[in-house]
């Protein structure tokens, strides 16, 4: 059994979740995951950068708030609050933060590099 906090966490109190810092200007927070999928909060400082990287994971990701530029295999699109976008196993991707925002990104499988101790 997972011992991680936000394991099979079925209530998710945002207040009581820690940020941890990936990156300069840039903080993400495991909100609740199970076998199979996880949900993530990333926010951003305004030029905060997701280098382009990627993974054998499916995403889908919710912006939250703020303004980004994402790129998703070579193509670049300004996306805003309420605003999403998908992104297909090992497909490259990053995004750069335009105005101070957050990101919602589900992951499926899990990314258990997020939560290695």
């Amino acid at each position: 059994m997972n011992q991680h906090p936000a394991f099979e966490q079925q209530f998710i109190l945002d207040a009581e979740i820690p940020w941890e810092t990936v990156e300069p200007g840039v903080r993400r927070k495991v909100l609740s995951f199970d076998e199979r999928v996880m949900m993530v909060k990333v926010a951003f400082d305004a030029g905060g950068i997701g280098a382009l990287h990627h993974h054998h994971h499916t995403q889908i990701s919710y912006v939250a708030q703020g303004v980004f530029e994402i790129s998703i295999g070579g193509t670049k699109k300004t996306l805003r609050q309420g605003d999403g976008y998908y992104i297909p196993p090992n497909e490259i991707h990053g995004a750069r933060c335009l105005e101070a925002g957050e990101l919602v990104d589900v992951f499926t499988p899990i990314r258990e590099d997020f939560i290695a101790s």
